[in-house]
């Protein structure tokens, strides 16, 4: 979608945007008549108003860590006391043993992640109660140890291994290189391997790909979205992760979801209203987009609520039974930010500048070239895949 049409739609929205707190009169679209008591900020035209821009302003796990078995909320006492832990630490910002390659992985330092206070809550997870992910189907699990498996080989003659660091661990170490460079991954790659034979050996965030719904909070990027009503639809423009930002539209006509041969990596999203809350359901995903382990059979069904003059709840519950043993949902509470003092680029900026990913592919050719003629280690025992600089020390996730 070009930024002149994001930009027209904005300004039309903008124009219209007549806030009212109470609305009373009943409206009708097509066959489907609106909540006749609403509260909260109205369109003219009678819908909930969930414009604006939108961040998640506090940190969150998405599973609840062992410590916190059983506790939902944290004390006010219990932030303070993590924010103090969590602002000690180092992470990206601690070096290693110098020349090594995990060192020089943490060039990439800490300046480029977002800082944020702990949530009150200990778990995006809200249901099951336990704030855990659930189980995964025997199917998943042997897809998961498939993929874990041809990984590992890829690493077994690297110093990752014959040192049993992080990125190693469940595999061993073996000095000659594995056979299974030659094999493909057991399906689609969407993650870190360590070979580039080809772009796909890339992960789909090396690949400037790595949108995906629901989009959870990271590290890196600011987790921000743009929300735009008109009178027949809705957009979403979300900026995220390192320029991986992505625009989305809301289908809100009552038509069908698309016909299944028709696959998206954001998905069909499909919605309507439900008193003030904002109901999507999105299905139809691609199998070459991963979430979990999660592909072309997911299925999530959205809630975007209004809760404040300046706060939205978003509650996804997400759905494949290829994958999980049961459905599963997350919360997550979005803040409202100044129009004034924020820029949202409203077109995704990491392929036009995406160098990094051409400098990987000639580093493994000049690497192949250089061991051929017997001036450098084989290829195989120098690790490009894995990076743990500072990511274990979150005494929030342990």
């Amino acid at each position: 979608m070009s930024r002149r049409y994001l930009t027209s739609i904005a300004a039309t929205a903008a124009a219209a945007a007549a806030v009212l707190w109470f609305q009373v009169t009943p409206v009708i679209r097509g066959q489907t008549t609106v909540a006749s008591a609403q509260s909260g900020p109205q369109t003219p035209w009678g819908d909930p108003d969930l414009q604006g821009i939108w961040t998640i302003e506090t940190d969150t796990p998405l599973q609840r860590p062992a410590r916190f078995a059983g506790k939902e909320v944290l004390t006010d006492e219990e932030r303070t006391q993590l924010d103090k832990e969590r602002a000690a630490l180092l992470g990206r910002d601690k070096r290693v043993e110098r020349g090594t390659e995990l060192d020089v992985a943490g060039a990439y330092n800490a300046v480029f992640n977002t800082v944020r206070k702990t949530g009150r809550r200990t778990s995006l997870v809200v249901d099951p109660p336990n704030g855990r992910i659930p189980e995964l189907t025997p199917d998943a699990q042997k897809r998961a140890a498939d993929d874990r498996a041809f990984r590992l080989a890829l690493l077994q003659s690297t110093d990752t291994c014959k040192k049993k660091m992080a990125g190693c661990v469940g595999g061993k170490y073996d000095p000659a290189p594995s056979p299974r460079f030659a094999e493909q991954p057991p399906r689609y790659n969407t993650g870190r391997m360590n070979r580039h034979d080809g772009p796909e050996d890339g992960s789909l965030g090396d690949r400037c790909l790595a949108v995906n719904i629901p989009d959870l909070p990271t590290a890196f990027g600011g987790n921000f979205i743009r929300v735009v009503q008109t009178a027949g639809g809705i957009t979403m423009f979300y900026d995220t992760g390192q320029g991986q930002g992505f625009q989305r539209n809301i289908v809100m006509n009552g038509s069908p979801h698309l016909p299944p041969q028709i696959r998206q990596a954001l998905g069909d999203s499909r919605g309507h209203w439900e008193g003030n809350t904002l109901v999507v359901d999105v299905t139809n995903f691609s199998p070459k987009n991963d979430f979990l382990g999660s592909r072309e059979n997911r299925h999530l069904v959205e809630r975007w609520t209004r809760t404040g003059e300046k706060t939205i709840e978003y509650s996804v519950t997400i759905e494949d039974p290829t994958v999980w043993t049961r459905p599963w949902t997350i919360k997550i509470d979005y803040a409202k930010q100044s129009e004034e003092e924020n820029r949202i680029y409203y077109e995704p900026r990491c392929h036009e500048g995406n160098y990094a990913f051409a400098a990987l592919m000639l580093n493994a050719r000049l690497g192949e070239k250089d061991f051929a003629a017997g001036k450098g280690p084989h290829p195989a025992t120098k690790d490009n895949a894995t990076d743990f600089a500072g990511v274990e020390e979150n005494p929030f996730n342990r």
